[in-house]
């Protein structure tokens, strides 16, 4: 079987053990009579994964812009390129001038100095909480960072700030209640084991009601090292979600440091954005547990083209008129609906997502089809052939819903093909059922919820 020419042109390139692992599932066919024997080469070569890797190609049409179970931030096409050229050997750390050791990843780093004029240094590690960590472990191992009961936050998965700095050695002074916290606080709470005040952007919640909190600039009066987590990794005022923190502001308001991610609003690779006063970048980067935490090549060139290359896809969605959403949705749903597809288009509401955007709305628009076809669009037999792409949509009303603002238009053509597709699967003739087969229920079905 290994000898077929598909087979070994695919060991060539997916390796030897997927490939035998395919030709074994296609002979246990052959053995239970599924199969002929004569098409065990066939049907292995049909089963191959499109590449080495487990990881399945998915458009997200949530409505979740930054949707941190895929991924969060898609890169855009210069960033893809720049990716696959550092693949190879490259000069991440080598100056090809002199032939000596030189700056490691100074492209990127120049590129994200530019995008930040406030900041008199800047480094990257490899996620915004390994930033945090990194400051915390530097500046206050053994002594007391100031932080508001209210922005005491569980980053995701359980994962929470308060464990995450006090791992680091660092004792937390809670000021404030949950509610309400002034300036007041931060005052009393300064001592001489005090390192720095921390100021964190609740970016996966909103307080509503009978609040106060305590802006920068304020804080920055005190006297005291303010640090500010905006998480959500906008670089600089966004018009579109212009409550939201970002790290020139921030840098300007008097903030000695500034931490972000860069794989959600800014649309780059998963890293951490270290921005702010010269010495004290400086001082975090020569730790020694920086270089535990510092980013390979692959990223530093995805961050780089991120910088200085054209609008990522995020920003472009962000961006989407609700009239472009809706003609887009019509000219599907029209499509559709001539190929015999139950298809609607209908308005929608999206959301920022991964730790943006707390509580803002983006209207959209989406394609409504019917429930069933949602597990066909995730996991069908074309997906695990790879011959489409994934479909992630939400349940809403007892329908499937493809919200089309975090769909990038060029995708839009696999979109329709792939529910051209599922619904062909769905009316497709299905195998007799055993006569001692219990009778299928007819109330079944999901309850709404995000796909």
């Amino acid at each position: 079987m290994l000898a077929d020419p598909r087979l070994a042109a695919a060991r060539e390139r997916l390796g030897g053990a997927l490939v035998k692992a395919a030709v074994a599932r296609a002979q246990e066919l052959a053995r239970s009579g599924v199969i002929s024997p004569a098409s065990v080469a066939d049907a292995a070569a049909a089963s191959l994964p499109p590449i080495a890797a487990s990881l399945t190609p998915v458009i997200n049409a949530t409505g979740v812009l930054v949707h941190t179970n895929l991924g969060r931030a898609p890169l855009s096409a210069a960033a893809r390129e720049a990716v696959q050229a550092a693949a190879g050997c490259t000069d991440v750390e080598f100056d090809l001038a002199s032939g000596r050791r030189g700056r490691r990843g100074a492209g990127a780093l120049n590129a994200l100095a530019r995008a930040v004029p406030a900041a008199g240094a800047v480094h990257v590690v490899n996620n915004n909480a390994a930033a945090l960590a990194l400051a915390a472990t530097a500046l206050a191992a053994g002594r007391e960072i100031i932080v508001s009961r209210g922005e005491l936050i569980e980053i995701g998965d359980g994962f929470r700030l308060p464990d995450l700095l006090q791992s680091t050695g660092a004792r937390i002074r809670e000021v404030g209640t949950t509610n309400r916290t002034v300036l007041a606080d931060y005052h009393r709470a300064i001592g001489t084991d005090t390192a720095f005040i921390l100021k964190v952007h609740p970016s996966n919640y909103v307080i509503e009601g009978f609040t106060a909190s305590v802006s920068v600039r304020e804080l920055a009066g005190l006297g005291v090292l303010v640090v500010g987590d905006i998480g959500s990794g906008l670089l600089r005022p966004s018009p579109v979600i212009p409550d939201e923190p970002d790290a020139d502001s921030w840098l300007r308001a008097g903030a000695g440091l500034v931490t972000a991610s860069g794989d959600k609003l800014l649309g780059g690779p998963q890293a951490g954005l270290l921005l702010g006063d010269a010495e004290t970048v400086t001082r975090l980067a020569r730790h020694p547990l920086a270089r535990a935490l510092r980013v390979d090549k692959l990223t530093l060139a995805a961050l780089e083209a991120t910088l200085i290359g054209p609008a990522a896809p995020v920003t472009h969605a962000m961006a989407a008129t609700v009239q472009s959403l809706r003609e887009r949705a019509g000219v599907l749903a029209d499509r559709l609906t001539s190929e015999g597809v139950d298809c609607q288009a209908v308005p929608a509401a999206a959301a920022v997502g991964g730790g943006g955007g707390p509580g803002v709305r983006l209207p959209s628009a989406a394609l409504s089809l019917p429930e069933r076809l949602a597990s066909v669009l995730r996991s069908g037999e074309a997906v695990r052939r790879g011959d489409m792409p994934a479909v992630v949509g939400r349940i809403e009303g007892g329908r499937l819903l493809l919200d089309l603002r975090a769909v990038a238009p060029a995708d839009d053509e696999r979109l329709a093909a792939a529910v051209l597709g599922a619904a062909a699967r769905d009316h497709a003739p299905q195998p007799a059922a055993p006569s001692t087969a219990a009778p299928a229920s007819a109330t079944g079905g999901s309850s709404p919820g995000r796909e």
